[in-house]
């Protein structure tokens, strides 16, 4: 279900509880709403208003992808970049890392699966901003 984007400091700044297999219905709404907004490439549970550590994000394809309790587990070449994002107002600096490697869960017949996967470029720098949402970090 497509939901409003919540740009509520006191929800967006909240550590995001580990999610479980029962979120399935959070991560599908996360995925409605990305895919509802134009050149959106991904989206959390908190930016929606559920406190779930749950992300969702877009392949070069086109493919939306979610991660459940997604953790960076290392970063190479770090660089600062500016990003917007849609629940804030203005454009931040942040450091990212161009290659990213990073340990998350995936919902696979109704159990959550351990999983990691290397991330390169703009696609390891959504999901990094992702997993600062995650940790209630502002950006």
């Amino acid at each position: 279900m497509i939901k409003e984007l919540c740009k509520d400091e006191a929800i967006l700044s909240k550590k995001c509880a580990r999610a479980t297999a029962d979120d399935a219905p959070v991560a599908q709404d996360v995925v409605d709403t990305m895919n509802s907004l134009d050149d959106c490439g991904c989206l959390a549970a908190n930016q929606i208003g559920v406190t779930k550590a749950i992300v969702a994000y877009k392949d070069d394809d086109g493919q939306a992808h979610v991660m459940y309790n997604p953790r960076l587990v290392m970063g190479l070449h770090a660089a600062r970049v500016q990003e917007s994002c849609l629940t804030r107002d203005e454009p931040s600096r942040a450091t990212r890392y161009q290659k990213a490697k990073v340990s998350y869960q995936e919902l696979v017949d109704g159990q959550l699966v351990e999983r990691k996967a290397d991330f390169t470029d703009w696609t390891a720098q959504m999901i990094q901003h992702m997993i600062d949402h995650c940790k209630g970090k502002l950006v």
